[in-house]
């Protein structure tokens, strides 16, 4: 018997929300603060932490920011240390690895399973052949498409053919976002033109509405930048969310997935229950 025959709808298992805490560069280079945030954030319900990946001689000294980036460039013992404590606490470590050479050491030293693609390097072809040559060991890229039309994702699709799992993470490459700047409907878009592939949503707007927004309409991947104060110096900071935050994007994103349901339009069993009652309670006099 079908189901619409039967006339009730089933309850749709709610799609799991996987929340990845970005702590970036938030730690401001000091690695007491960096441990506490994987800790904080695993407490909070995060299911991965993300750091970044470079070097300070990746950028040029003129840069307006070389010192900047110098101080918060992760050292390589660090990322051992930091996977440890991630795994300790319950969480996978992850980083985005911003060329070529990091992103060897992230696959073969640290020996990442997953790996996230930042939008400005989503078009190295060779970052991402290397991820690519390491399809044995990462198993999951989550993909940011800040700057990318669909055409220029689906080249980079390419290069990445060999990893078991590619997430589409719709994203707005500016810190912070505006909420105009959004353009939320391109995770549908995304779902319809990439249908083998996850579609999720870096978000750097301020506030929890746009990723709420986002599960809504379909991802079930999210990605914010994690802080321990939105008053600390630096681009990110803006657009984060304290722990208390990530808590609740953890209850209200698994509701909203939750409150998705079947998309079939029929009666519930508890609204077949009283259906008669009410629809003749009522008499015409």
């Amino acid at each position: 018997m079908r189901l619409r025959e039967k006339g009730e709808v089933k309850i749709k298992t709610p799609e799991k929300i996987t929340i990845i805490a970005e702590i970036g560069e938030n730690h401001h280079g000091n690695w007491d603060i960096a441990a506490k945030m994987i800790e904080v954030a695993a407490r909070n319900g995060a299911d991965i932490v993300k750091f970044q990946s470079y070097l300070p001689e990746n950028f040029a000294r003129d840069d307006p920011e070389y010192e900047w980036f110098k101080q918060v460039a992760v050292p390589d013992e660090k990322h051992f240390e930091f996977k440890a404590l991630a795994e300790k606490s319950g969480v996978e470590f992850t980083s985005s690895p911003f060329t070529p050479e990091r992103a060897r050491f992230l696959c073969a030293r640290v020996k990442c399973r997953s790996m996230k693609i930042a939008s400005s390097v989503m078009r190295n072809y060779e970052l991402l052949e290397e991820v690519n040559a390491h399809a044995d060991t990462v198993k999951t890229v989550y993909m940011s498409s800040g700057m990318a039309t669909m055409d220029e994702i689906a080249d980079a699709l390419e290069h990445l053919r060999r990893i078991e799992r590619v997430i589409i993470l719709h994203c707005v490459s500016q810190y912070p976002a505006k909420a105009c700047q959004l353009n939320l409907r391109c995770i549908p878009a995304l779902q319809k033109e990439f249908p083998g592939h996850v579609i999720g949503y870096s978000d750097h707007l301020p506030g929890l509405t746009a990723c709420l927004v986002a599960v809504a309409l379909g991802a079930t991947v999210l990605e914010k930048h994690f802080t321990f104060s939105r008053h600390l110096p630096g681009t990110d900071h803006a657009g984060s969310m304290l722990p208390e935050e990530l808590a609740r994007l953890r209850r209200e994103a698994e509701e909203a997935a939750q409150m998705l349901g079947s998309g079939q339009k029929a009666p519930t069993a508890e609204e077949l229950k009283i259906r008669d009652f009410v629809r003749s309670r009522f008499k015409n006099i």
